[in-house]
């Protein structure tokens, strides 16, 4: 007589029991098994199954298990076609202490009252989510909340959304930072004990750089000719600043800024006589000639507001030249013009990290080699160094023109090493005898 095998015992010794036969409450062990298998039932379409394995869970005295289950629950309902039971199982999530399913729940909540035609309640469903949204998430989620915004009418925010969807909305915080250090320097030296103690050691003195004095390639940046030179400055940098900012992240911006600053004064140390210069157009006029290059090279996506800034940027930059050979030699346009090289260059090299591109595989016409080569943080690196290299150059090549002590001026010195100097005191002397140039 045939006998039958009996069904295997789930509490044998030396068998996991099979959570769905386990009565009581269940181990987390058990509990996560089952989540898995309810997650690869889903996987394969066997929605019933997995509705089945995620109610078992539920009720688990963890609540990021049960909200586990309840999410994965309300998942399978949604694709049984059973949608209404689907948002309330997610809608339960939202009644537990939080839990990594809070953030899935409420972006599913929120969808479905998109769905529903439920502007407001998908809006503030989506507000919820864009609060506990990782970063990958958060452009996303604020396009959605842009487009929610402008179907309900408001503009204002909508605009604030797209924006910063975009990355367009963060703090220029390095842009406000050194604005303020130059507008404090800059007044210190308007002042008598200013002008008497603290501008001859920043404004930039060709003699003294040519005797080493490097740090006013920098500091020449923060003084200024008077309140109108300093506001000029300060209104174009806070144009052109915020946008390069955003391209680049803070870090880049910082290094581009003291890049182009250093051009436009090696420029000026070279071909702009012994006057000493003031202001910081030269590094204005880098961040205008990134911006040029960058928008024509990369296609950054930017807001309306910033694409009317940069359509105008070309004939700005046109018209103050053309006013800088007009001027008589009262302003510094070698200055000018080497922060604006520097700037061209930097921004055809480096490739905007901090805003998406249409021109991020570097588009070429068909059969031509990628330009993508730029995308290579080697190459970039190269790129820098060798804008490095040029200004090093100039830098020698100034010295010994103006016959410094500096690392150039060496070649330049008499035999017993005192001619040079003495050339640059005497030149230094005259320069201070005259107003300073602007740039």
């Amino acid at each position: 007589m045939h006998e039958e095998t009996p069904p295997p015992d789930p509490g044998a010794p030396g068998r996991p029991p099979d959570p769905m036969a386990v009565d009581g409450p269940l181990s987390r062990s058990q509990a996560t098994a089952l989540l898995d298998h309810a997650a690869e039932m889903l996987g394969q379409g066997e929605y019933v199954e997995a509705a089945r394995a995620y109610q078992r869970v539920i009720g688990h005295h963890d609540a990021d298990v049960t909200a586990a289950a309840f999410l994965g629950l309300g998942e399978a309902l949604y694709r049984l076609d059973r949608e209404p039971d689907a948002v309330s199982t997610w809608e339960q999530i939202l009644r537990l202490p939080e839990t990594p399913s809070t953030y899935p729940a409420w972006r599913n909540v929120a969808a479905a009252r998109v769905r529903a035609a439920d502007l407001r309640g998908a809006l503030a469903a989506y507000r919820e989510a864009e609060r506990r949204a990782p970063a990958e998430d958060r452009a996303e989620i604020a396009a959605r909340l842009g487009w929610l915004t402008k179907e309900l009418g408001d503009t204002g925010a909508s605009r604030r959304y797209f924006a910063r969807a975009r990355g367009d909305s963060r703090v220029p915080a390095l842009t406000t930072i050194i604005i303020g250090v130059t507008v404090a320097v800059s007044f210190a030296c308007f002042t008598t004990v200013g002008q008497e103690n603290l501008l001859g050691l920043l404004w930039l003195d060709k003699a003294a750089v040519a005797d080493g004095e490097y740090w006013r390639l920098f500091t020449v940046t923060l003084v200024h000719a008077n309140l109108l030179h300093l506001a000029f400055n300060m209104y174009a940098l806070w144009l052109a600043g915020p946008l390069v900012e955003r391209f680049y992240g803070s870090l880049q911006f910082l290094l581009i800024y003291l890049l182009t600053a250093a051009a436009g004064s090696i420029a000026s140390f070279v071909f702009g006589g012994d006057i000493p210069s003031v202001g910081a157009s030269g590094a204005v006029f880098g961040l205008f000639g990134v911006l040029l290059a960058a928008t024509r090279t990369h296609d950054p996506m930017v807001d309306r507001s910033s694409r009317m800034l940069l359509a105008q940027l070309g004939p700005l930059v046109l018209l103050n030249l053309l006013f800088g050979f007009l001027s008589g030699g009262q302003i510094d346009n070698a200055a000018h013009i080497g922060g604006l090289a520097a700037g061209l260059w930097l921004g055809w090299l480096l490739v905007p990290s901090g805003v998406p591109t249409l021109a991020g595989s570097f588009r070429r016409p068909s059969g031509m080699a990628s330009a993508g080569w730029r995308a290579s943080p080697a190459l970039r690196l190269a790129g820098v160094l060798a804008l490095v290299v040029v200004l090093l150059v100039g830098l020698v090549a100034g010295t010994e023109a103006r016959g410094g002590s500096g690392p150039g001026g060496i070649l330049a010195r008499g035999a017993d090493g005192r001619v040079g100097a003495s050339l640059a005191i005497a030149a230094s002397d005259r320069a201070r005898q005259s107003s300073p140039k602007t740039t």
